[in-house]
């Protein structure tokens, strides 16, 4: 069995997929130039009064190198996991 088999590879592979996925929601929801920024400002602009968006709004730019590193070692485990189906 080799490393990417086991138990415990799926699971980072799991958790990696869900981290993924909110790390994706916040990069969105504290970018101002993504595609839909206007519906995002509409939503968010009322969120800036409060002090836990604006903590989240400050760590943006450590999200994005954040969600680039965990995409990259999930699609490794993946391709570990799964192989490459080509």
């Amino acid at each position: 069995m080799s490393l990417f088999q086991s138990i415990a590879a799926i699971k980072v592979l799991f958790i990696l997929g869900m981290l993924n996925g909110v790390l994706m929601l916040l990069v969105y929801f504290t970018c101002r130039c993504t595609p839909g920024a206007r519906l995002v400002t509409k939503i968010t602009g009322g969120l800036m009064k409060y002090a836990w968006y604006r903590r989240v709004y400050g760590y943006h730019c450590y999200l994005w190198p954040a969600l680039w590193v965990s995409v990259a070692v999930h699609a490794v485990f993946a391709l570990g996991a799964i192989g490459f189906p080509f």
